[in-house]
């Protein structure tokens, strides 16, 4: 992929995340901290953006994990 074709795919991410649910959000944290991988590895400069969005993906995951766990 081309840095530019990453840049789309960054925003269609953004796109499907902006206001989604839980479920959603949880569905896609894998594909957004892969795709800032994939950028590292590339040599692309990553949006700050998406770094604060795959931080906040994360922490809802680990939230989530949380959520089923006995008291």
């Amino acid at each position: 992929m081309t840095a530019q074709d990453l840049y789309k795919e960054v925003e269609r991410l953004e796109r499907k995340l902006d206001g989604a649910c839980l479920d959603t959000r949880l569905e896609l944290q894998p594909t957004v901290s892969k795709m800032v991988q994939r950028m590292r590895v590339q040599g692309v400069a990553i949006p700050s953006k998406l770094l604060r969005m795959d931080a906040a993906l994360c922490e809802d995951a680990i939230e989530a994990s949380f959520d089923n766990l006995p008291v």
